[in-house]
């Protein structure tokens, strides 16, 4: 069951789970996309940068694990050292917002059109990957000794697994979490018309994984003292929450005001005729 291997050497457990989600990401940009009413070519467009900003993010994953052991042990190793979600996010993010300002003044869309839908395209690729963690048998919680709060919630994971014993399942709860947070700002998209799917997703995903962090097992180098480098991120994405918010809400301030001017000098121009 935790054994990567599925049909022969090649195809298994993780990678499926890792291209469902990023096939279910891609459905759900499109779906909310056209229920939002966003640009069909602009959509072509964030779909096929999409492709791109994931290849980015899985080597911006690996290069921030490999920053991250190099600082504790010396060695720099860049695709032998794992993959860390935040830092795969940042670069995913970070080379997203790059691109799209360099070509803003081509495209038929903006960037405020799909930040409300981005979140929960995020979410849902994001627990799929979980889910394939959980498979491949890493990214795994501590062992479980009697008497802990959360001693109920261990399972067994097999000698065979990357980590054997009573452990707690932590990629099953943020799986969990995550098509929970899905479901929200899906929810809040579809009948709200929530503009502020970002705030949600980085303050409560930013509270989840430093809590989640103390359950888990997976040693990924030291960055700043007392903290993983994963509670660090989550710390900043935390109060990184708050100017979101506010620039969001001048954006789309903003977006109101230029709609509402165009209104009125399309209304002057009907009554000048």
């Amino acid at each position: 069951m935790y054994n990567k291997t599925f049909i022969g050497d090649y195809v298994n457990l993780y990678g499926i789970s890792i291209a469902v989600g990023i096939l279910l990401c891609i459905f759900v940009l499109r779906y909310l996309g056209k229920k939002q009413k966003v640009d069909s070519k602009f959509l072509d467009f964030v779909e096929t940068l999409g492709y791109a900003v994931i290849l980015i993010g899985f080597f911006s994953a690996a290069l921030f694990q490999a920053v991250y052991d190099w600082i504790e042990t010396g060695t720099f190793r860049l695709f032998d050292s794992g993959l860390t979600f935040i830092g795969g996010l940042i670069g995913g993010a970070g080379s997203f917002i790059l691109i799209y300002y360099f070509m803003r003044k081509k495209l038929t869309g903006k960037i405020i059109d799909i930040l409300p839908i981005a979140p929960a395209c995020i979410a849902i690729a994001h627990a799929f990957g979980r889910l394939g963690c959980f498979f491949a048998g890493c990214c795994g919680g501590k062992l479980a000794q009697e008497g802990d709060l959360f001693y109920f919630l261990a399972m067994n994971f097999p000698e065979s697994s990357q980590l054997p014993g009573l452990r707690y399942p932590t990629q099953l709860f943020e799986c969990i979490f995550l098509l929970i947070l899905f479901a929200v700002i899906f929810f809040l998209v579809i009948k709200k018309n929530f503009k502020y799917g970002f705030v949600v997703y980085l303050a409560s995903y930013g509270v989840w994984r430093f809590f989640i962090e103390i359950l888990r097992d997976d040693s990924r180098g030291s960055f700043v003292p007392g903290l993983t480098p994963s509670q660090f991120w989550s710390i900043i994405m935390v109060i990184g929450a708050i100017p979101v918010y506010f620039l969001l809400r001048y954006l789309l301030k903003t977006r109101k005001n230029n709609d509402e001017n165009k209104l009125n000098e399309g209304n002057l121009v009907d009554e000048n005729k």
